[in-house]
């Protein structure tokens, strides 16, 4: 009896050592595949201001497709006029060939405006969504390319057009 427990307390042992060890190793492996990227922004000029910063992430699932979070804050002063803009974005990345990427990113924004006007103060909040689907030159780390909102329309107060140039690095 005392056998047969020592031999299932040896199994027990072994699977529970296993099971960590395998766990550590994926961990491991899990962050060996993550990419890091964003873009940061500085505008200025005579009274005029502006900031972004927007870090992502990407999980590299093969060499052929990745996809992850984005996050996204921009300031903008001019004059009297204000405007904060905060969000997230999903981005999908598929390289068919190594020089070529191809991208899909869903982006939902929170937008908030203020201006002082001789009228008042004008004030408008709102969300924005837009979906980019674009296309770029890659080498190594750096894709250069354009996106198109499919999205946009003709009165949207984020962006002025539907296309619009990139250059995105994942390390």
């Amino acid at each position: 009896m005392k056998s047969i427990a020592s031999v299932i307390l040896t199994i027990l042992f072994t699977a529970l050592f296993t099971t960590q060890s395998t766990a550590q190793f994926a961990r491991s492996n899990f962050w060996d595949r993550v990419a890091i990227g964003g873009g940061l922004g500085l505008n200025f000029g005579q009274d005029y201001f502006a900031a972004n910063i927007s870090p992502s992430a990407v999980y590299n699932f093969n060499p052929y497709f990745a996809a992850g979070p984005g996050l996204s804050y921009s300031y903008i002063k001019n004059g009297s006029y204000k405007s904060s803009i905060v969000g997230g974005s999903l981005i999908a990345l598929a390289n068919p060939l190594p020089m070529i990427q191809l991208s899909a990113e869903f982006e939902e924004l929170y937008v908030s405006q203020r201006a002082n006007l001789d009228g008042g103060t004008f004030k408008d909040e709102f969300w924005n969504s837009a979906l980019f689907l674009g296309a770029g030159y890659r080498s190594g780390p750096v894709t250069i390319g354009a996106r198109y909102n499919v999205l946009f329309k003709d009165d949207n107060l984020i962006y002025t057009s539907a296309i619009q140039p990139f250059i995105r690095f994942y390390f």
